[in-house]
């Protein structure tokens, strides 16, 4: 790996290159990153944002959703001349604006257990902002066969969380071995969001991933964050991994094949 930087990087990464955590060669990692975020939303837009100011050279994107007014109360990349566009082109836009350096793969679809091993193949890590639970379990089962890190966020109302999972740490269904019943959990469209909560769990997100490439510090490995906004707390729960887990046990998947992504998302003991 090559840690020559060009000028106009040298100046653009200049913070990050007089750290001694982070240097031309932290750069140089960044730069030669690959990331997917999944989600264009409320947590994908600063996640995208701040990999993309950080200089992570290559961000898949995976939205099959339109910018509409009412995001824009959160979902900070979009603006009002893009609603009605696909998130996707409105996330590789503004990332054009802000970084030249970075490579925008759009993915104009929805991810599901056809086709979320394809999507996830050639990147170093996923960073998983999907809003609801069908996507999270089948980014999770695909990452861990693949080898991949996760880092997760989810946020309701005034609330939020995040963890990362790391190969051979534990999975999402340690922490949750089934997904709640479809309606149990209302979404913020019903319930709706503190504006800038997102932002707060979007960048420890983008941190953890930012991390993960430079390969410095300590991930949320085996730890969930809780954040409050009511009363600006957070709270580090620890969790381990579970040796029975259908997925990263001792007798862990191998293919996604026979797993009921409906009702609870359960892998069939069989």
């Amino acid at each position: 790996m090559s840690l020559s930087l060009d000028a106009d990087q040298l100046d653009r990464y200049s913070r990050h290159v007089i750290m001694d955590e982070v240097g031309p060669a932290g750069q140089k990692r960044l730069l030669d990153g690959r990331a997917l975020v999944i989600g264009a939303g409320g947590l994908g837009a600063p996640v995208i944002q701040y990999l993309a100011a950080a200089g992570v050279g290559t961000l898949g994107i995976v939205d099959d959703d339109v910018v509409e007014r009412s995001n824009l109360q959160r979902q900070v990349i979009h603006g009002d001349a893009d609603v009605g566009e696909p998130k996707v082109e409105s996330a590789a836009r503004y990332v054009d604006r802000l970084n030249p350096d970075i490579d925008v793969e759009t993915h104009e679809t929805r991810l599901d257990e056809g086709n979320v091993r394809e999507l996830i193949a050639g990147y170093d890590l996923v960073v998983d902002c999907a809003d609801n639970f069908r996507t999270r379990y089948v980014v999770n089962d695909a990452a861990r066969i693949e080898g991949l890190p996760v880092v997760h966020g989810a946020i309701y109302k005034f609330e939020g969380q995040a963890t990362t999972l790391v190969p051979g740490g534990p999975c999402y269904r340690c922490l949750f071995p089934e997904a709640p019943e479809p309606g149990t959990v209302p979404d913020c469209a019903a319930t709706g969001v503190l504006g800038v909560l997102p932002g707060t769990v979007g960048c420890i997100q983008a941190t953890e991933a930012i991390k993960l490439l430079v390969d410095v510090g300590e991930p949320l490995d085996g730890r969930l964050l809780f954040y409050d906004a009511m009363d600006v707390s957070f709270e580090s729960v620890p969790f381990r991994k579970n040796p029975d887990c259908p997925v990263c046990g001792d007798d862990g998947i191998e293919t996604l094949d026979g797993i009921d992504y409906t009702g609870g998302c359960r892998v069939n003991a069989d």
